[in-house]
């Protein structure tokens, strides 16, 4: 089958310049990459015809030679190979034009690669989660062997060159028409190689260690909170960047004090004696004991606040205390407190003044 004229490929003129052809093919080659017609042969057919067309009207002398004699199968203009050469200007171009939108960006040496972050786990106590406090972490993490700083070579040898990659940290490889890039497996994206291995780290670069670090707890924080330590994490390859450690918070149950946001809430018991007389009773805070006036008649589940008792909220205010009232109903009574008790259920009685009385009342006057 006659290949098509190249320029007529493009929908450029013969005396088209080449910024007008790398324009023409630029264009067209987006609109029918077969990354954006995944399986459509014609998309894939219609690429590779534009890919040789500008393979040879890029080239000054294969285009003045394909002026002169046209198409030649085993020419300097043949297309025998069923592609275009890695490393051609058309190569160049299809790395500029879909390195960023496909990700087939060559890659020239090894890549400095960022660390991996770690993550640690941390359990507090309630009062370590509220004030803030200071924290020694012991952390198993990866660092560059001492014995050879890094490189796995046998100190006083130095690493070569990958046979694989060749130094360049990746490899590429033709799957059907496109060439596809990995990370070499062999220096594993380094691109050198161990001669004579570091007896310390057996080659690898890197050992396992441990690490202490002190960190700050901010005050306030709660279970689920992470804290982001910079640059603790494990070390970078080929010069790249540490990772990042992420404290991940738990926080122990209090055995009084419940959490709500900033506020803390507690529940305190007061007698049936306190509750209808009213009372001033010790309460617990996290600051120690504080004092509270309970009125007469103070009913079972009466919420009072006790301001800024709470947890810190922006490092200077705090939340408040709610102090829930748990009236305590004896379950044994002697009989001095039960005659006592006969006695004051009667005057109710007798005063109109209970609670089923009570009841009674709202009931008729609702229903006459």
């Amino acid at each position: 089958m006659s290949k098509r004229d190249c320029y007529e490929v493009l929908g450029v003129h013969r005396n088209a310049s080449d910024a007008e052809i790398k324009k023409a093919f630029r264009r067209l080659a987006l609109e029918c990459h077969p990354d954006r017609h995944p399986d459509d042969p014609r998309a894939e057919a219609r690429f590779k015809e534009l890919a040789e067309a500008y393979e040879v009207l890029s080239d000054p002398a294969r285009r003045a030679d394909y002026d002169q004699f046209g198409h030649r199968e085993n020419g300097p203009t043949g297309f025998g190979g069923g592609g275009f050469d890695f490393g051609s200007p058309v190569d160049d171009l299809f790395q500029e034009i879909f390195g960023d939108i496909f990700g087939h960006r060559r890659r020239r040496g090894p890549r400095a690669e960022r660390g991996s972050d770690l993550r640690y786990n941390l359990t507090l106590a309630f009062e370590e989660a509220v004030f803030g406090c200071k924290r020694d972490l012991d952390l198993p993490v990866q660092r560059p062997c001492p014995q050879c700083g890094g490189s796995g070579a046998r100190p006083g040898t130095e690493p070569v060159s990958c046979p694989d990659c060749h130094g360049h940290g990746r490899v590429r490889f033709q799957q059907g028409f496109f060439a596809v890039e990995r990370t070499c497996t062999r220096c594993r994206g380094t691109g050198r190689v161990a001669r004579d291995a570091c007896p310390g780290c057996r080659g690898e670069g890197t050992v396992r260690t441990r690490q202490r670090l002190e960190i700050q707890i901010p005050a306030g924080v709660e279970t689920g909170s992470r804290l982001r330590v910079t640059g603790q994490g494990e070390s970078g390859a080929n010069g790249g960047p540490p990772g990042d450690l992420y404290v991940v918070i738990s926080v122990k149950d209090h055995e009084v004090f419940r959490r709500h946001g900033h506020d803390l809430v507690c529940d305190i018991p007061v007698s049936f004696g306190q509750a209808v007389l009213g009372a001033e009773i010790e309460v617990p805070t996290l600051d120690g004991s504080a004092r509270l006036r309970i009125p007469p008649g103070t009913q079972h589940g009466t919420v009072f606040t006790l301001k800024g008792k709470g947890v810190p909220r922006d490092g200077r205010r705090r939340g408040d205390q709610r102090v829930v009232i748990q009236v305590d109903v004896p379950t044994r009574v002697s009989p001095r407190q039960r005659e006592l008790l006969e006695e004051f259920e009667r005057l109710g009685e007798e005063e109109g003044d209970t609670a089923l009385g009570r009841l009674w009342d709202k009931l008729r006057d609702r229903f006459g």
